[in-house]
């Protein structure tokens, strides 16, 4: 699965011809989570509060980036790296 964005210690994962809603996934320190690409909100899982902060903000931030990269995956196109909140 194609690591799109990393930040603090977080990995940002799409995968490919995945089911809706569309989302992402993170991993944090052993945790991981399904976030929303609309809402920024944890739909499964569990990540740390700060972590999960970070995430949502990070998600609202580049929206419309995620979900082109979506887009991308439901076709099995290359997706595209996205900025992390460290502006990395």
């Amino acid at each position: 699965m194609p690591v799109i964005s990393y930040f603090f210690g977080i990995y940002i994962r799409m995968y490919h011809n995945d089911h809706a809603p569309p989302h992402f996934h993170v991993e944090y320190q052993g945790h991981e989570a399904f976030v929303s690409i609309a809402t920024g909100d944890v739909i499964d899982g569990e990540l740390p509060k700060k972590a999960r902060q970070l995430v949502k903000d990070w998600c609202l931030t580049h929206h419309s980036a995620l979900l082109d990269n979506w887009q991308l995956a439901q076709q099995l196109q290359p997706l595209n790296r996205i900025p992390g909140a460290d502006n990395d």
